[in-house]
């Protein structure tokens, strides 16, 4: 046991290792040119969100081996030599709330500050944002916790009346059939405890732990967002990549076509940059109501479509020695999308079903990938962990996907699109935050979700009984209030795929700004 021990800390050691590289390896290929030599406290900001992000997904995989290192999966608070997961959970959620709710805001205030200004005034006008935002945060976790900071679980009265000693434990004659004990009175009647019913339920209340009790609201949170956008996501993740497909363009354009086109793109391309130069004079001027806010939206909404028509142009007329390389890497890559998109569309089938057998139905169904997963591990040891940590990603991809679809329809959501090479900091951090902030609810729904193949670990402990338990809060989890919106807007946005997804989008017209 303890040699196993050791080697689940190497093998722990070694990914948070490897997580690391991968998302430095990230950043200097996504991140924006503008940003390159500078900028270096939202960039380490951006690799440590993305590393406790990823390290959290895999934790509950680690979880589970770690209750498997105890011989006959016994719970992991009656082994030795253990890790201590509970702490670990405890430290990596209130490390994710401070990079959340602190950190990642005073980054993004000080990189978005005026460049005008100097260091010092962009960090102190950054420094009384987050401060004002720790004070109201701080007061409105403080309150809830004096007032419903509390649990209450659903405990059963036991009792049983009592007999004197066996003088032979043969007389008892104890079997399946006969499970009690006989009385003096010579009835059957010392099976209390084992026949109790409904009315002996009572209600065991006490505080939980002020840790557990902001990981509990920050899961909240996330749980509103994940709802929305991963339930969006889930579908317009792989449905994207196979209507991408069917809009494919389908052979090369005549160059007379392609002139025609981009003079229409340069037109816009005009329109744009006057529009962001006006709306920066209106900045300046201290002129930010309301209609700025929302012509800012429609610049960055029109920059954003002008790219993707750039790039679409350039895909339908290659240019330049490799002209015929380069189409057939263009065809090869809407292929590839198809595939991903076929793939994508059977997990995210897979994730519905498992939603509606095993959590909307009860009791459930079937278990479903709870005994898929289970399978795996038979198969070899590792395999059933690797499958398990693949869904959980899968939502989290959903979840960017979802928020990416809904941040191009509705006003009050800010565009921030990552793009390989051309990613500016303020986009990567808000991104950041939110895998962040909806890496708890995905913690929690799968720990929920495959109840039975992470059963007994800490996990289960924090997001289980606690969560589910918590005043205030337990009836959301009750009435799967967060599993319902996620499967109607699963379903909304398959109907909306299906009727508008296969359509071109319209040519823009002439950019028009809120006066």
């Amino acid at each position: 046991m303890g040699d196993f021990n050791l080697a689940l800390v190497i093998i722990a050691a070694v990914v948070c290792v490897v997580v690391f590289l991968f998302n430095i390896y990230l950043l200097i290929n996504y991140q924006h040119p503008d940003d390159l030599n500078q900028a270096y406290f939202p960039k380490l900001v951006v690799v440590l969100g993305l590393s406790v992000a990823e390290i959290s997904i895999l934790m509950l995989p680690a979880d589970v081996a770690n209750r498997q290192a105890c011989s006959n999966n016994i719970y992991n608070g009656a082994c030795n030599l253990t890790l201590p997961m509970k702490d670990l959970w405890l430290a990596v959620y209130i490390i994710d709330v401070v990079l959340v709710f602190f950190v990642i805001p005073f980054a993004m205030f000080y990189y978005e500050g005026d460049q005008d200004k100097s260091c010092g005034k962009r960090v102190f006008s950054a420094l009384m944002w987050v401060i004002v935002t720790a004070v109201v945060v701080g007061l409105t976790l403080g309150i809830l916790y004096g007032l419903v900071g509390k649990v209450d679980f659903t405990v059963r009265k036991l009792s049983s009346s009592t007999t004197n000693f066996p003088s032979s434990w043969s007389s008892l004659s104890l079997s399946k059939n006969h499970p009690c004990l006989t009385g003096t009175n010579g009835n059957t009647n010392l099976c209390d405890a084992y026949i109790a019913g409904e009315s002996s339920e009572a209600k065991w209340t006490m505080r939980t732990t002020f840790p557990e009790y902001v990981v509990a609201l920050a899961t909240i949170v996330g749980s509103v967002l994940f709802s929305i956008f991963g339930g969006v996501g889930i579908t317009c993740l792989p449905l994207g990549l196979i209507f991408s497909f069917l809009r494919r363009p389908k052979a090369i354009i005549t160059r007379a076509h392609y002139i025609k086109e981009a003079t229409e793109l340069g037109k816009r391309a005009k329109e744009v940059k006057e529009a962001a130069a006006a709306l920066q004079r209106e900045e300046r001027s201290g002129s930010k109501g309301r209609k700025w806010r929302k012509n800012v939206k429609a610049v960055e909404k029109e920059l954003l479509f002008l790219e993707e028509d750039v790039k679409a142009l350039e895909e339908m007329y290659p240019q330049g020695e490799k002209a015929e390389a380069s189409w057939a890497l263009t065809v090869l890559g809407y292929l590839g999308r198809l595939i991903l998109g076929i793939f994508g569309f059977i997990v995210s089938v897979a994730w519905v079903a498992h939603i509606v057998l095993y959590m909307l139905i009860n009791p459930p169904v079937s278990p479903f990938l709870n005994e898929v997963f289970i399978k795996l591990d038979s198969v070899w040891g590792l395999l059933g962990t690797v499958a398990f940590a693949f869904f959980c990603f899968y939502l989290l991809l959903a979840v960017i996907a979802g928020a990416m679809v809904l941040g191009l329809r509705l006003v009050f959501i800010t565009i921030h699109p990552m793009k390989w090479g051309g990613t500016l900091m303020n986009s990567f951090l808000f991104n950041v935050g939110l895998i962040l902030l909806c890496s708890i609810s995905v913690i929690q729904f799968c720990s929920t979700a495959f109840a039975v193949y992470a059963q007994a670990t800490a996990a289960q402990e924090i997001f289980g009984h606690t969560l589910e338990s918590l005043r205030g809060i337990k009836y959301l989890y009750k009435y799967n209030v967060f599993q319902i919106v996620f499967i109607v807007l699963a379903g909304l946005t398959l109907i909306y795929y299906l009727a508008f997804g296969w359509k071109k989008r319209k040519p823009r017209g002439r950019l028009q700004l809120t006066s």
